[in-house]
């Protein structure tokens, strides 16, 4: 197979044109995907009400799980798969996809056991209590029945991507938010299923994405041999996508920690308001994170395929080019947020009072939004140059040493706005931490390069 015309643009066209040809799908499919999650909650909130809404909110991070072992999958297959592009190693990509369907079962059925085994548990180490709890198991029940095409769509998807194939993506999770929105309003308006209706409308939009991945490889649209029927179990080609992918999941895993702390601590302190207000500032702050989500899976294959080729200068250039174009997209939602916060808060709750401290609240958690375009970028560029390490080590160290303890301690002593302040202030000590890495990778790869 030839040269597709991504690879080719991705190793020789000027690196701009090529960043905004990759990104624009990109950020529209990352957009349509943080959008079925806030769709969930305006649903929910709308059709059942804010004791629902705490509920969803509080089982949110228990459902990223799922959605982390799909990165998991995604990132490391996507990016090695990259690599192997960019090196134009045939004989490895076409046993990737065999791997990975082989790794998506593995991670269903672990994810299914685990959340059967340990949910009332989770749940009340998060501090669900009464209405909330039976919301948030209602919730969360449904979801894991659906587990292997949460894990399976997400993972496909970042597939495609990785061979640099943006606008399929993009249309593939077009498709996969219409479905949402449809079985959403089928189930909870129409068959008054409450929350679990939620939950159904979500699995079915998920069982969309894996169903058109399938007819994308049937098809032979993909740029690689697929074998998407068949089930492979070669112990190099898991163990590095495995590898190269643990950093996502990592790191979705410590935010899930972060959350039941935080949750915990809210649960603790403060109200069911206090709850239900945390719930939609997570999910408005990742919904305007959208953008920059849509860059990391732009990033990747440019990253990777001029990695895998060897050419070290659009490498690093790629990477700043991308975090640049991050801050640019996000500025616009970022300073409107900053100034009108509570009519982005009404667009979820539109009955909602918020105080003069929950909109300060609101305006620390955005203005964390910056930062998070170095933070989040260096997250996907070290492992699509095959380096999961440091990424791996801003991930459990962000949580570890800096979330986990604060977060524990500040609300006892401070009350819940330490949360708030207390974020910011980590994610400030984080960027600059990144700063260095980089700098000291950036030297790195000249090196090679001139070697």
């Amino acid at each position: 197979m030839e040269a597709t015309k991504e690879k080719t643009m991705i190793l020789n066209d000027k690196m701009l044109k090529t960043c905004l040809k990759l990104s624009l799908p990109a950020v529209i499919a990352m957009f349509l995907y943080g959008l079925n999650t806030v769709l969930d909650a305006v649903f929910v909130g709308r059709l059942v009400g804010e004791e629902a809404l705490a509920g969803v909110s509080i089982v949110y991070p228990l459902t990223q799980i799922a959605l982390g072992l799909g990165s998991l999958a995604g990132t490391g297959a996507g990016s090695y798969l990259s690599i192997l592009i960019g090196e134009n190693n045939k004989e490895v990509q076409k046993r990737i996809l065999g791997n990975t369907n082989t790794l998506i079962v593995l991670l269903s059925i672990s994810t299914v056991i685990f959340g059967f085994l340990f949910m009332n548990p989770l749940l009340n180490l998060i501090g669900a209590r009464g209405d909330n709890l039976a919301y948030a198991r209602e919730y969360y029940s449904v979801t894991l029945f659906g587990a292997i095409f949460w894990i399976g769509g997400l993972a496909y998807n970042m597939i495609v991507r990785a061979e640099g194939k943006m606008k399929t993506a993009a249309i593939m999770m077009g498709i996969g938010m219409v479905v949402n929105i449809v079985f959403n309003y089928l189930f909870m308006a129409a068959l008054n299923m409450g929350v679990r209706g939620a939950a159904w409308g979500t699995n079915v939009a998920m069982f969309v994405y894996c169903l058109l991945f399938f007819i994308y490889c049937k098809r032979k649209k993909a740029s690689f041999e697929t074998d998407e029927m068949k089930i492979y179990f070669d112990k190099s080609i898991i163990k590095e996508i495995v590898n190269i992918g643990m950093p996502s999941f990592i790191m979705t895993i410590m935010t899930v920690i972060q959350g039941i702390i935080i949750l915990k601590a809210l649960n603790t302190f403060g109200t069911t308001s206090d709850v239900s207000f945390y719930g939609m500032v997570f999910r408005i702050l990742n919904l305007l994170m959208t953008p920059i989500y849509g860059l990391m899976r732009a990033l990747q294959p440019a990253v990777g395929i001029n990695y895998g080729a060897r050419k070290m200068d659009r490498v690093i250039g790629f990477y700043k080019l991308f975090s640049a174009v991050a801050f640019v997209l996000i500025l616009p939602m970022w300073l409107i947020s900053i100034i009108a916060p509570e009519f982005v808060l009404h667009l979820m709750l539109p009955t909602g009072e918020f105080s003069i401290t929950n909109l300060n609240y609101f305006r620390v958690i955005i203005l964390i939004l910056p930062m998070l375009c170095l933070v989040l970028t260096a997250m996907t560029f070290f492992p699509a140059i095959k380096k999961p390490k440091p990424a791996m080590m801003i991930g459990i160290g962000r949580q570890v040493f800096l979330y986990i303890p604060l977060m524990i301690i500040l609300p006892k002593l401070f009350g819940i706005g330490s949360i708030y302040y207390g974020s910011f202030a980590i994610d400030t000590l984080l960027t600059l931490i990144i700063v260095l890495m980089l700098v000291k990778e950036f030297k790195s790869l000249r090196t090679m390069k001139n070697n």
